[in-house]
């Protein structure tokens, strides 16, 4: 956080305290006031008058947005998928609230839904990335996990579904206080206790089908790292399936071994699955 300091020194930056306690009614109505803070800032700052329809209609299209969003990622959930976890996320890059974003992004939907699957006969171990977001130029792992006989059929991470997952209701009384519910349920690491996290881990497990989870987490994020204690356990022992955890950075000198363990993992999921089919083996 302390980087803000520094650059409101080149650009406008404004700064906004988000509670860690989200089930805290303190806490509810200190992010509350947080935002109506950023409410009057940004009437100041462009002269503008924020009223609640002009948010409703914002709230709108944003829904609209992550319908078409959910609606994309939904089609991993198939047997043999139309598109790859690569594909999902470079596609987050080209939506916005732009109508004409809209629907180039309900075009592309549709072309994916009318694609044939693949006929090939060794079908890749579909994996549940979790942890830190992957940003632009550091898709290193998600890259390696998909070159190296994986499919990313889920990304619960914040450039994955976690901000799509539910809506803000456009119909409220008071649009800033839906805003602040939907953003202060969001399952961030920063949380405690995040125990919606692993919640929506399940859920994921239950729609994506799985064969592993693969959690990434960033060198000195020390909140990904303690709750990395946690998915694991919740892999092994409540959802019976492999877990691997990788710790790297930006630097690309650890993908061979990156590689050599994602391997590995698949190997693990591969006798697992042979161990299902023929017991007595």
């Amino acid at each position: 956080k302390k980087m803000y300091e520094l650059m409101g020194r080149t650009r406008p930056t404004y700064i906004m305290e988000l509670p860690q306690k989200p089930t805290d009614s303190d806490a509810m109505a200190h992010w509350v006031s947080e935002l109506r803070k950023l409410k009057t800032k940004l009437e100041e700052c462009f002269g503008v008058e924020v009223t609640n329809a002009r948010i409703r209609q914002a709230i709108g299209t944003m829904n609209r947005e992550r319908a078409l969003r959910r609606e994309l990622a939904a089609l991993l959930k198939s047997k043999s998928p139309p598109l790859t976890g690569r594909q999902l996320l470079d596609f987050k890059s080209i939506i916005s609230g732009i109508n004409a974003d809209l629907e180039q992004y309900t075009e592309a939907i549709e072309l994916f839904k009318n694609q044939k699957a693949g006929s090939g006969t060794n079908s890749p171990v579909r994996v549940l990335l979790t942890g830190v977001p992957i940003v632009h130029g550091a898709e290193r792992v998600l890259d390696i996990i998909e070159s190296h006989g994986g499919l990313v059929v889920s990304m619960d991470n914040c450039t994955g579904l976690k901000p799509i997952l539910e809506d803000v209701d456009e119909t409220a009384d008071d649009p800033i206080l839906a805003l602040a519910e939907k953003y202060l349920r969001l399952p961030c690491s920063v949380m405690t206790t995040n125990d919606r996290r692993l919640e929506v881990l399940c859920d994921l497990a239950a729609e994506y089908r799985p064969e592993c989870i693969i959690d990434l987490i960033w060198q000195a994020c020390i909140t990904y790292d303690v709750e990395s204690y946690l998915v694991k356990e919740l892999a092994e022992k409540k959802l019976g399936i492999p877990y691997l955890r990788i710790e790297t950075d930006y630097s690309p000198s650890d993908s061979a071994r990156i590689a050599l363990r994602v391997e590995a993992l698949f190997e693990t999921v591969h006798q697992k699955s042979d161990q299902r089919e023929c017991p007595g083996r």
